[in-house]
């Protein structure tokens, strides 16, 4: 397999009259030997366009892609040994199964024998066995994008690239299809790109994410890092489902303690006590606004005779396992993940307490995490 090196790469699309159209800028990543790397982020941000670059299929306006240790900046997509899996599955309607997945091999003019060999053990590998004679359209969504991965499975190639590959599939088939993909990744040792909007596919598929904003990188991490410790306010509102809850405010002194004071003047504001690394990270920024951002597991019902704050429900979202309660302090939305035993309705007020153990603050001006 091989590592791919992406510096300074970057994409400007021309416009008859102005600069042009920046969709990557400048950006550095490496992708380690047989690493699973997803890139995710929002419509736009330029994942789909750097995947594009490392294919061979946009040209680049600047910097340099290298696999395997080869810049392959002007070799043509068909000679960088990498295969790519696209969203629309782009099978071929008029040839079965078998040889959909064989076509590629053909043209490479392979030995039959050695094309059969190839074909079946991916079969067999993506339980595609019994389905080798069908036409596509005899096929389910589900199994075309397995015939997809297939063809690209019996090229070896060095590298795996998957364009958004799960976006047509019903939401049980993306849950099963996704882990298809895992299993095929820790079978085959590959290296993989993987592209996608969904932050909830990234989280459960890469081995690192790197998270993408208007053709910049914000964050590349391990999953759970990115989760607990994101960067920027950027990563830290895109990654998460639901999302990490981001109060604005500003840090006081009251005694000896410093205090979080949201900034809210509709009500009576929302008073978090800081202690720990997270009064260490806030001793800077005294009278200054900050970002308090909490996760949803961390708000959780207060008991008597818990300090509380008692916030309205404006949504109860019931997920099985779980429940999602939307809630407002007066001048800030939040979600609270809470169990399912928890019994609430619409208009309730309920008393909450915030546990900062896990909790950051954010540089409003800068978007940064405070150190």
């Amino acid at each position: 397999m091989a590592r791919v090196v992406l510096e300074n790469l970057s994409k400007i699309y021309p416009e008859k009259s102005g600069p042009g159209v920046k969709a990557v800028d400048a950006i550095n990543l490496t992708v380690e030997d047989r690493e699973f790397m997803v890139l995710v982020g929002p419509s736009g941000c330029g994942k789909s366009t750097t995947l594009r670059m490392i294919a061979g299929l946009e040209e680049i306006s600047g910097g340099s892609i290298s696999i395997d240790g080869k810049i392959v900046n002007d070799v043509l997509p068909k000679d960088r040994d990498i295969a790519m899996v696209f969203q629309n599955y782009a099978l071929y309607p008029h040839m079965s199964v078998y040889e959909n997945m064989a076509f590629g091999l053909k043209l490479r003019k392979l030995p039959k024998p050695e094309i059969d060999q190839r074909v079946r053990e991916a079969a067999a590998m993506l339980g595609l066995e019994n389905l080798l004679d069908r036409k596509p359209k005899a096929l389910s969504g589900g199994q075309r994008q397995r015939v997809a991965v297939g063809r690209a499975v019996v090229r070896k190639p060095k590298v795996f690239l998957f364009d958004e590959p799960l976006s047509n599939l019903d939401a049980k088939m993306r849950v099963s299809t996704r882990t298809e993909i895992s299993k095929l990744h820790a079978r085959l040792g590959a290296t993989m790109i993987y592209v996608t909007h969904d932050q909830v596919e990234a989280m459960t598929m890469g081995d690192r994410i790197c998270v993408m904003k208007d053709g910049l990188i914000a964050q590349v991490d391990r999953p759970l890092a990115l989760y607990r410790r994101p960067e920027n306010l950027f990563v830290a509102g895109f990654i998460g489902s639901p999302p990490m809850n981001l109060f604005h405010g500003v840090v006081q002194r009251a005694g000896g303690t410093l205090v979080f004071i949201e900034t809210n003047p509709r009500a009576a504001p929302l008073r978090l006590t800081l202690d720990g690394a997270l009064a260490a990270s806030a001793a800077p920024f005294v009278d200054r606004p900050v970002v308090a951002g909490i996760r949803p597991e961390d708000v959780r019902e207060a008991r008597d005779p818990e300090p509380a704050h008692t916030v309205t429900i404006d949504l109860v979202e019931p997920m099985g396992a779980e429940t999602f309660l939307h809630l407002h302090t007066g001048a800030t939305p939040f979600i609270a993940r809470m169990s399912s035993s928890v019994q609430h309705r619409r208009g309730d007020l309920v008393p909450v307490r915030f546990e900062l153990g896990q909790a950051l603050l954010f540089d409003p001006q800068s978007q940064q995490v405070l150190r």
